[in-house]
């Protein structure tokens, strides 16, 4: 944290955040970091006596509290927690899930400003028209209302002048924070805060950047034409208009999806909209691999015609095709009662080491039990993947990032479908696409792919094989073989060693400074101090201050303990 106090820039947030953590509650927090007493030496006063001022609030309410205290940044943070339900019980999720990313607009002036600087002209002068009242406003960017010149109505999304050093500074300070979390916290580690931190970090990034947006929303709208769905729309984007700072997209004039009364009233056919929508997302999901990350109600309306429009692709999710492959084993593991297949892929998918493999294959085979016989058909999918979050939860486990935005999605796609049709069923509409997965991947054209692909790479490796080994056998010859280990607690015990010889060290050296000076003290002639030999009471001096440096270098490092 010494690091971070060096960066003045940052010093001014940083107390800002302290006094938000204290003030709700986790003064502790901040007293284990170091930065009560050393804001406190840098002149920055901590409210310290309203520690307690909130105690009555519940942990996962407080630290939602704090977030949405903290800014725009910490908003964005939570909402990425809420997808890390493998990490999270669903008391913690529910809370994050609450946080709201609205903000104040920010003036029209500002905004006009930088849609010029944008654009090359005033945006009276580009567009035909353009409402200076914000339609919406968001941490990172705010929506107004605009019309072509050939009379399209449109929404231009402009980015929040100035977010981007904030956002940075933000990202810098919570880089550090993880670090530090994970360094000298072992019960936080469970958490994995730089991973985290890594993949908001590259979320939020990529929110910055609205060309990616609309990008992203393109690779969308191909990958759903190619599969001859209709009943999607994703917004054309006005490329002539749109750039990093803004982008432009054709406005949605819909009924938002969770607006039950009005579909209602309009006389659409929910339970439709419910089976189209959700085919649409698993399409994405299980067969395209690349999907919307954040499908909440805000973010889907409903045309007059049916159709479902989506919109917002700022948060995106991959999943590779070893990734989707995984999932599909997964779930036939499951289906057909193999707990060890199951087990297998957990921990591919965590990685993590020093687990109790032998636990974990037990309470794996518990879980599978509980779906023995039962059809592909007729699985809960959300259910089920819930209880294997909670099964790594126990194990203190933990999802990669796109398999944990892969199982939020699949929780807000069931609950946004039950609104809609209480009789939804998400395995019943996700049966044909893993069917379908399954065939492809067992076909003979797939089967003869994989094994022309591990016969290439076989014959690569066979290849370059005489010559890999003539090099090895040179190195070995010549005395320049070099075999490195990195082990990281071997590292801190060196580390410790050194400290230790150091101190044995500075031990012997005033033994003998003792020794030598009383040595003095009996010789007779010379200077004398006091009625003393002067080198000789100048040894025991500094054999004593010597001591006395010592004894609290040694309290300090945690030996007073």
């Amino acid at each position: 944290m010494w690091e971070t106090l060096a960066a003045t820039r940052d010093l001014g947030r940083l107390h800002d955040l302290a006094a938000i953590l204290i003030r709700y509650g986790f003064g502790d927090l901040v007293h284990r970091f170091g930065l009560e007493a050393a804001l406190g030496r840098a002149g920055r006063i901590l409210p310290l006596g309203a520690m307690a001022e909130l105690a009555t609030l519940s942990p996962p309410v407080r630290a939602r509290r704090v977030l949405e205290e903290m800014g725009p940044s910490f908003v964005k943070l939570g909402q990425v927690l809420a997808t890390r339900v493998d990490l999270f019980p669903p008391e913690w999720i529910d809370e994050f899930g609450k946080l709201q990313d609205q903000a104040p607009p920010v003036a029209w002036e500002a905004i006009r400003a930088q849609m010029a600087e944008d654009l090359g002209a005033p945006p009276e002068d580009v567009f035909l028209a353009i409402d200076p009242q914000a339609l919406a406003a968001a941490s990172i960017a705010q929506v107004h209302r605009a019309r072509l010149p050939d009379g399209t109505d449109v929404v231009a999304k402009v980015r929040r002048p100035g977010i981007r050093p904030i956002i940075e500074a933000d990202l810098r300070l919570l880089h550090r924070v993880a670090a530090t979390l994970d360094a000298h916290f072992p019960e936080l580690r469970r958490f994995h805060p730089v991973g985290v931190v890594k993949q908001f970090k590259a979320s939020l990034t990529r929110e910055l950047d609205l060309a990616a947006e609309c990008r992203h929303a393109e690779r969308i709208a191909a990958s759903l034409a190619k599969g001859n769905d209709a009943g999607i729309v994703v917004p054309r984007v006005h490329w002539d208009y749109t750039g990093e700072r803004m982008n432009v997209q054709d406005f949605i004039d819909g009924i938002p999806v969770a607006d039950i009364t009005a579909l209602d009233a309009a006389g659409i056919d929910r339970k439709q909209v419910a089976r189209r929508g959700a085919e649409a997302v698993l399409k994405m999901l299980l067969e395209d691999g690349f999907f919307h990350a954040d499908p909440h109600p805000g973010n889907v309306f409903v045309l007059r015609d049916g159709r479902i429009a989506l919109i917002d692709y700022g948060m995106v999710g991959r999943l590779s095709s070893a990734r989707r492959t995984q999932v599909l084993v997964l779930l036939h593991a499951l289906v057909n009662h193999r707990a060890e297949t199951v087990t297998e892929v957990l921990l591919d998918w965590t990685g993590e080491p020093g687990i109790d493999e032998a636990q974990l294959a037990e309470d794996v085979d518990a879980f599978v039990d509980r779906y023995h016989g039962i059809p592909l058909g007729q699985l809960d999918l959300t259910r089920m993947l819930l209880e294997v979050t909670t099964l790594l939860r126990v194990h203190q486990l933990a999802l990669p990032a796109d398999l944990a935005l892969l199982v939020k999605v699949f929780v807000t796609l069931e609950g946004t479908g039950r609104k809609l049709d209480p009789d939804f069923d998400m395995a019943r509409r996700a049966e044909p696409f893993l069917r379908r997965a399954m065939r492809a991947r067992f076909s003979p054209r797939a089967l003869t792919k994989s094994g022309l692909r591990g016969l290439s790479g076989m014959a690569g490796m066979l290849a370059t094989l005489p010559q890999d080994l003539r090099g090895l056998l040179r190195s070995v010859r010549g005395g320049q073989f070099r075999h490195h280990i990195d082990i990281g607690h071997l590292r801190e015990f060196g580390e410790q060693i050194d400290h230790s010889a150091n101190r044995l060290t500075v031990g012997v050296v005033l033994a003998a400074l003792i020794i030598g000076s009383s040595i003095t003290l009996t010789v007779k002639g010379g200077p004398t101090l006091l009625g003393l030999p002067f080198f000789g009471l100048l040894g025991f001096v500094g054999a004593v201050i010597a001591a006395v440096w010592l004894l609290v270098s040694i309290w300090r490092s945690g030996g007073g303990k």
